[in-house]
């Protein structure tokens, strides 16, 4: 049917191997609060551990609340492929969505032609 399917918030509440063996989910969304701790000494492990779970699962890493560029750095480093949060993006409303989707879409297909180029 074209969509696909996330594990959201994981990391809290009752996260299980068995469950990303067993589903069929594309995404694993790291949960805000997973994330923000990252800033803390000797947390990083646990990022660069999941992070690898989930490639390792063939699925694609979603690091929810990336609130500053010294955690979206650090998170890129650590090889996440997307993330969400205020140093990204804030929240518009959604009359406004359409018109960002395609802003986005037109610089995204400028960079690929620039890459190809160089």
């Amino acid at each position: 049917m074209g969509f696909k399917l996330s594990i959201d918030d994981f990391g809290t509440g009752y996260s299980s191997l068995a469950y990303l063996k067993r589903l069929p989910v594309d995404e694993l969304k790291i949960d805000k609060s997973f994330v923000m701790a990252m800033e803390r000494p000797g947390r990083r492990q646990d990022r660069a551990s999941t992070i690898d779970l989930a490639h390792n699962l063939g699925l694609t890493v979603v690091a929810e609340g990336v609130e500053n560029a010294g955690v979206h750095e650090s998170l890129r480093g650590l090889g996440r492929d997307e993330g969400q949060g205020y140093h990204i993006r804030r929240p518009m409303p959604a009359h406004e969505l359409a018109a960002f989707a395609e802003r986005w879409r037109k610089a995204r297909a400028t960079a690929r032609k620039d890459a190809e180029v160089v």
